[in-house]
């Protein structure tokens, strides 16, 4: 895709849950491309070894997506740093495999708050920088099971991320005149550490060979995905919804 996505120099992106998976790999991609990147995730060390891994113009900014205050105080890191904010990747998620009747209220609320409240406050928190610059782009991780079942999380999981596709679509109308767009990436199962964490290997061999291309998805692919949303080449692409799944969902 580097023929596809404009080059970020002179860009600054704040990516959550960046400390591993598919956050890391989205993070050094806009980092490559020229971004100045703001790496966070729950984890300080973590977040911190990302982001010296990265070198030059990559801050880390550890917070709580849960938290307002945790979310202001990165942003303002952020703006501290680099001055703006122009591309927000939320990214940060939870997966807990649960079956329906075995799900506790403290479980329930805890996907809710990191999937769908995380990606709400973040997003709140960009608004007012990415309206100075009247600029803005705005990239949800949801999961195709925002638009079917989740196959390896629980209902709150599938619950959550239908929850972030209606967030996505009423963010692209309201910011639209002000020159920020808001679209969500949907991926179906990529090898991640959340993805073998949850399942078997034999479990993943079974559904891999039930993709029609017969293989995970590598994060390096959803990063490409996101940095072409982010970019001045999908400057007229908003409230869409994109999957990137092998084919195991054709809407």
């Amino acid at each position: 895709m580097q023929g596809v996505v404009s080059r970020l120099e002179g860009r600054v992106a704040l990516v959550t849950g960046s400390a591993r998976g598919m956050g890391t790999a989205i993070a050094r991609r806009l980092h490559e491309l020229g971004a100045s990147v703001a790496l966070n995730d729950l984890d300080p060390e973590a977040t911190a070894s990302c982001a010296a891994e990265l070198g030059d113009n990559a801050l880390p900014v550890p917070a709580d997506v849960t938290s307002s205050g945790d979310v202001q105080q990165m942003v303002e890191a952020t703006l501290e740093r680099f001055g703006r904010l122009d591309i927000l990747v939320n990214n940060a998620g939870i997966l807990f495999p649960t079956r329906l009747e075995d799900i506790s209220e403290d479980e329930w609320r805890k996907t809710l708050d990191v999937n769908l409240t995380g990606t709400f406050l973040c997003t709140q928190a960009a608004i007012a920088p990415m309206k100075r610059e009247a600029y803005g782009r705005i990239v949800n991780l949801a999961s195709t099971a925002g638009k079917t079942v989740s196959t390896l999380g629980g209902a709150h999981y599938t619950a959550s991320k239908h929850g972030v596709l209606g967030l996505t679509r009423a963010c692209a109308l309201e910011l639209a005149p002000h020159g920020i767009t808001a679209n969500a990436v949907c991926p179906g199962l990529i090898d991640t550490e959340m993805a073998h964490e949850n399942t078997t290997p034999e479990r993943l061999d079974a559904y891999r060979t039930g993709f029609p291309i017969q293989r995970l998805g590598r994060p390096e692919e959803v990063a490409d995905l996101v940095c072409f949303l982010a970019s001045d080449s999908a400057g007229y692409i908003t409230g869409s919804a994109y999957d990137i799944a092998g084919g195991d969902l054709m809407v």
